[in-house]
């Protein structure tokens, strides 16, 4: 859906990343533009498809929306991007290309993202759409996320979502080419005070075969806690110095009752100066150099 007959400015672009996707592809194309029409919402929809070797792309271009190829699979972040870059609209919207995610539900997203920087899809954890066997690292993984940013999260990686486009440029360069990119997006926003709100949605049931692996997960909680570094690295330096701290007075004073002060109380309060310092450091060089401006 590009601009239509009165040349009316598109105010949403929809990013669409696809590897090997044939199967839901066009549905997916077609639910949302009826969605899009039925709401007089003028928008365009970019599909990026990110090196398939079935029939994706063609599938896409059958729909007349607007398809970006690459060579040779870059990977789901690289492919939101690349697609993000090439859209010129005010908000941004990405959702995926299997049929999980209810199209229904943009307008309302749309609603909000007037007031807000990014305004998520987020899923029930109990929902269809998500299997069982990720159901306790999804927990795990939300609960380190929040403790680290501080803040309830109620999706931390839901792949639907409308994000101001001049907020999201900010970030772009941090964000990773691969499935962390929403994780990332989501800490990011939120370390950095971005108006972010949720609007519950059902998850349906893919079409087609997940390309999520079930070693992605150490991968994702890495992620969190070097985003966290990056934007709120004293979440991380504090406690740990502090627990190096306590250990380290503990010994002191049992070696006091000793009279026989031990190397390993020295080292432990040492390490924990060390880290406070190295957070204090991390969190100055963040704040000059890594934060997206206002």
């Amino acid at each position: 859906m590009d601009e239509d007959k009165t040349n009316t400015p598109n105010i949403l672009t929809v990013v669409i990343p696809a590897y090997n996707e044939q199967a839901g592809v066009v549905a997916t194309i077609n639910e949302i533009c009826e969605v899009l029409g039925n709401a007089s919402i003028a928008a365009e929809i970019i599909v990026v498809d990110d090196g398939s070797t079935d029939q994706t792309a063609t599938e896409a271009e059958s729909c007349g929306v607007r398809v970006i190829r690459h060579s040779r699979n870059q990977g789901y972040g690289a492919s939101l991007k690349n697609g993000i870059l090439a859209s010129t609209s005010e908000f941004v919207m990405i959702t995926d290309a299997d049929g999980t995610y209810p199209a229904q539900v943009i307008p309302q997203l749309m609603e909000q993202s007037h007031k807000m920087d990014m305004v998520v899809g987020a899923r029930s954890l109990n929902s269809a759409g998500i299997p069982m066997v990720r159901r306790p690292a999804k927990w795990l993984l939300t609960r380190l996320a929040e403790y680290l940013a501080g803040r309830k999260i109620p999706d931390l990686n839901s792949g639907m979502r409308i994000f101001r486009r001049s907020e999201l440029l900010g970030f772009l360069s941090i964000l990773p080419a691969g499935f962390s990119f929403t994780t990332t997006i989501t800490l990011g926003m939120l370390c950095n005070n971005r108006r972010v709100t949720y609007v519950p949605i059902e998850y349906r049931k893919r079409l087609g075969v997940s390309k999520i692996k079930p070693s992605d997960f150490l991968s994702f909680i890495i992620l969190v806690l070097r985003t966290i570094v990056l934007f709120n690295p004293l979440k991380v330096f504090l406690p740990l110095g502090a627990t190096l701290f306590v250990m380290g007075m503990a010994k002191f004073v049992y070696d006091l009752f000793l009279w026989d002060l031990s190397e390993s109380a020295i080292m432990a309060l040492l390490a924990a100066i060390n880290i406070w310092s190295l957070g204090l450091l991390a969190d100055m060089i963040g704040r000059i150099h890594l934060r997206p401006p206002e």
